[in-house]
């Protein structure tokens, strides 16, 4: 397993080389398309509900569980 530190330490290299390299807006989409990955991976593995997600942004309280 890859410790997190290490991936933010990637990712943040990842994103000033970018910012660089090609400006701060195209560094910011490439940030916005790392995050559509990473949650379109999440679903498929099943690790992201999509119900609950929606109800959080959707500022919907959850119904206690009992």
């Amino acid at each position: 397993m890859i410790d997190r530190r290490f991936l933010a330490a990637v990712g943040g290299f990842a994103f000033v080389a970018a910012w660089i390299g090609f400006g701060l807006g195209q560094a910011l989409l490439c940030v916005l398309g790392a995050a559509i990955c990473w949650l379109g991976a999440g679903i498929v593995e099943g690790k992201v509900d999509l119900g609950k997600l929606q109800r959080r942004l959707g500022g919907e309280e959850e119904a206690p569980s009992r």
